[in-house]
This record gives C-alpha cells, sequence and structure tokens, in this order.
C-alpha cells in the first residue's frame, strides 16, 4: 500500500528555531546516534546560524520542517560535509524529527523537497552518513533511492557507519 506523504514545509532557520530544535531533540531517542542527548542550546544557535549563511551562499542548507499548522517538526536538509573526516567536498543530505513524529512519512516528504532544492541549485549527486543501527534513517535512504557506497567506523563511537550516495 502506497500512503500519501504529510504537508510538510522547509524554511531557512530562524533565531527561535535554534530554541525550537533543542527543545524537539531534547529526547534520548532522538538523539540516540548523535551522542544520545541534545546539545547545549548554544550549539544550536550556533547551527542554525550557520545554516542561514548556507542557505545564502548555496541555495541550500538544514532547514527546518515544520507541519501544515507551522509546528517545528526538526530539521532535513543537506550542506557540505562538515566534518575532517569522511566525505570531505561533498554534500550531505540529513535529517532529525522530533519523536512524537516519527513513522509518518514526514522525514521522507522532506528529503524529497531536499533532493529537488540541490538539484535546482546545481548539486550534481549526494551523500548521507548514518549509524548503521539506525534502522529508521536507513530506510528513507532507500525510499529516496539511495544506494549503500562504503562502509566506515564512526570516529566518535566507533560504531559501524554507512555512507549512502545518490546521483541527481
Amino acid at each position: 500500500m502506497n500512503l500519501a506523504l504529510p504537508d510538510v514545509r522547509l524554511r531557512v532557520p530562524t533565531d527561535e528555531d535554534a530554541h525550537a530544535w533543542h527543545r524537539v531533540f531534547d529526547d534520548p531517542e532522538v538523539m540516540e546516534f548523535h551522542g544520545g542527548r541534545a546539545a547545549e542550546l548554544s550549539v544550536y544557535e550556533e547551527l542554525t546560524a550557520r545554516q542561514r549563511r548556507h542557505d545564502a551562499e548555496y541555495g541550500f542548507c538544514l532547514w527546518t520542517m515544520v507541519d501544515a499548522g507551522g509546528e517545528v517538526l526538526g530539521f532535513t536538509g543537506a550542506q557540505p560535509w562538515p566534518h575532517a573526516w569522511g566525505p570531505t567536498g561533498q554534500i550531505e543530505i540529513g535529517w532529525r524529527l522530533g519523536r512524537a513524529h516519527w513513522g509518518k512519512g514526514c522525514v521522507t516528504a522532506a528529503a524529497l523537497t531536499t533532493l529537488e532544492r540541490v538539484r535546482s541549485a546545481g548539486v550534481t549527486d549526494v551523500t548521507a552518513m548514518v549509524n548503521a543501527g539506525n534502522a529508521r534513517s536507513i530506510a528513507v535512504t532507500r525510499r529516496l533511492g539511495m544506494e549503500l557506497a562504503e562502509r566506515f567506523t564512526l570516529p566518535s563511537s566507533k560504531a559501524e557507519g554507512h555512507r549512502y550516495r545518490l546521483a541527481l
């Protein structure tokens, strides 16, 4: 059965979204593959500011994901790979969603919009870096048509990671 995807919208993150991301991600289940707990508010303030710069410079970023009523659900988008290890120079697509919204197709809907936007910005392929134990994110990569390109060890946790790739 093919269910319709929900109506989600993407917007450039605002200063207020740093507070919303901090609140929405303050859940051990949400943060299981991201250090286990939400970062300090200052981390989200820096992250939202960096994403505004990315949007201005590249035409894409990690956008704030909102539902039809304007409630912040999380983020979805793309950015240049931000770490010294891994796929340096590549564009990474990523997402993080509040627990209350899991299993509803929100990330898939938002990620499909992200792919359209980055393609329009001239990006020819994207990568997704996923902890091998994160079945939900792996399922999203499959729904997007991404293929497993590499297995590696995550430097922070020593867990297995997967790099998925999609040519646009």
